[in-house]
């Protein structure tokens, strides 16, 4: 029996042996990625965020497992989430392009005033950018993965608009300095402040509109400070999925492959799931009494026409690349 027992052992402790050894070497393989994501868990870009998580996992067999943190969960600011990615802080990132032009100024070009009519446009204008963008981004020692739009944008007022001049001295919020200059130009008193102080704002007076998306208006219950809704389309934002260039190296050329195809087949989805948050938060305003309704094209030529030196304004500090980028979007949509 004794004999028998230490032949065993012998079999059986190199063998074992050998399973610790090829398990210490898979657990060291799989990669372990968070995506920050400062937006709620509910709003669709978040959703979009663990769609495509999920589906990295799968598809790499467990390999790279992603997981989606929305909420700020991670700490991370949505102005600073290029910085963030940029220095590693977080592997990956869902952010918007705009609240992070300080790391290039052309990552804002989505918010010259009445510059894209639609999401075709918007297309177009991603197309003429989208290579601007990625350069910024690879400067940042990061890649992008996807790229999606918020839904649309209105005009959210407390009077309906039947012409320009219903726009004169209404006391509209504002975001940045841009914001500000077009708001001026349409003959409205622009009033700057974040997204918190706009609720109170609105019952004390000191608002009577705010430009936003319908998802917004929705989130903040605009029904109880305001009756109408006006589809102007007078900015955009889009937002991308990035992950840090060092991590990216990391991984083999298999999995970096799967990733960036998952990504470009996911794209095209996400958009349509942004203009289906558009419909649904659309009738969710209506469906508390609030009336939506394209602005009257008159208005909207007379918007543009008023605030179009702005582009040319803007775009000229971002470089010669964005203004060919530019350039080259105008001819495509003849703006």
């Amino acid at each position: 029996m004794a004999q028998s027992e230490a032949l065993w052992s012998r079999l059986v402790r190199p063998l074992a042996l050998s399973f610790a050894l090829l398990s210490a070497v898979g657990a060291s393989a799989q990669v372990k990625l968070d995506i920050s994501v400062p937006w709620g868990p509910n709003e669709f870009h978040s959703l979009d965020a663990a769609a495509f998580a999920e589906r990295v996992t799968k598809e790499t067999n467990g390999e790279v497992v992603v997981t989606s943190r929305p909420g700020g969960e991670l700490g991370v600011k949505a102005n600073e989430s290029v910085r963030a990615v940029s220095e590693n802080v977080v592997p990956m990132a869902d952010l918007a392009l705009f609240q992070n032009a300080s790391r290039g100024p052309a990552l804002a070009v989505e918010t010259l005033p009445f510059l894209v009519n639609d999401y075709e446009q918007l297309a177009v204008l991603h197309k003429s950018f989208r290579p601007v963008w990625e350069a910024i981004l690879a400067k940042n020692n990061q890649k992008v993965l996807y790229l999606v739009p918020w839904p649309k944008q209105f005009f959210f007022t407390k009077k309906p608009i039947t012409s320009i001049d219903d726009l004169k001295g209404m006391k509209m919020r504002t975001l940045d300095k841009l914001t500000t200059d077009w708001i001026n130009r349409l003959g409205m008193t622009p009033v700057q402040m974040t997204n918190l102080e706009i609720l109170q704002a609105l019952g004390s007076g000191m608002l009577d509109g705010v430009p936003t998306s319908a998802g917004t208006a929705v989130a903040q219950k605009y029904w109880d400070f305001m009756k109408y809704g006006y589809e102007t389309n007078h900015i955009w934002a889009s937002n991308v999925m990035t992950i840090n260039m060092d991590v990216w190296k990391k991984l083999t050329p298999k999995q970096q492959a799967t990733i960036e195809r998952i990504g470009r087949e996911m794209e095209p989805g996400f958009w349509e799931a942004s203009k289906r948050d558009h419909a649904t938060k659309v009738a969710e305003l209506a469906s508390h009494g609030m009336a939506i309704a394209p602005m009257p094209k008159p208005i909207i030529d007379e918007m543009r026409t008023r605030t179009q030196v702005l582009w040319d304004t803007y775009t000229k500090p971002m470089g010669e690349e964005s203004v060919k980028a530019l350039a080259d979007y105008r001819k495509a949509t003849g703006r």
